[in-house]
C-alpha cells in the first residue's frame, strides 16, 4: 500500500510541497479545475474567496488513481478567504478517498487558517494539519513536514 499526495496550486507553492512530498515516497496529483481561473490576481482572490467560503466544488478534471492502492492520502491546498479551495473542496467530498485522508498540507500567505482547521476537525478529526507560511517566500516552512 502506497501514499499518495493530491493537491492544488495556482502560485507554484504547492508544487514546493509536492516536491518535498515525492522525497518522502509519496505518488503525486496535481488537481486540475476544468475551468479556467481569472488571471488577475486579484479577482482570483475575490471569486475563488468568495467560492471557498461557501465550501464550493468546482469540476475538476479526473483524477486517475486506484485509490484501493494508497492506505494514506494527503491533500494540499492554499487557503483563500480563510477555507479551503474550491477544486480541494471536490476531492475531499469523494467518498472513494474520505476514509484514507490522513493529513492536511495547507499554505497560507498569513501563515494562519483557522476556519480550515476547525472544519478538518470536524470532518476528519483524526487528519493532522500542517499549515504553511508561502513556502516560496520561506523555503524554511517545507521543513514542518
Amino acid at each position: 500500500m502506497g501514499k499518495l499526495y493530491i493537491y492544488f496550486s495556482v502560485s507554484g507553492n504547492g508544487e514546493l510541497v509536492a516536491e518535498k512530498m515525492k522525497e518522502k515516497q509519496y505518488d503525486i496529483v496535481k488537481v486540475i479545475p476544468k475551468k479556467k481561473l481569472p488571471k488577475s490576481f486579484f479577482a482570483l482572490i475575490m471569486k475563488g474567496g468568495f467560492l471557498a467560503g461557501i465550501k464550493n466544488k468546482m469540476k475538476i478534471e479526473d483524477i486517475n488513481v486506484d485509490f484501493s492502492q494508497y492506505e494514506e492520502i494527503v491533500i494540499g491546498s492554499p487557503i483563500w478567504n480563510g477555507r479551503i479551495t474550491p477544486p480541494i473542496n471536490t476531492v475531499i467530498a469523494d467518498e472513494n478517498i474520505k476514509d484514507k485522508i490522513t493529513a492536511f498540507v495547507l499554505y497560507a500567505g498569513g501563515g494562519q487558517a483557522p476556519k480550515s482547521i476547525e472544519r478538518i476537525n470536524k470532518e476528519f478529526p483524526d487528519a493532522t494539519i500542517t499549515i504553511l507560511k508561502e513556502p516560496k517566500k520561506y523555503p524554511e516552512e517545507l521543513e514542518k513536514l
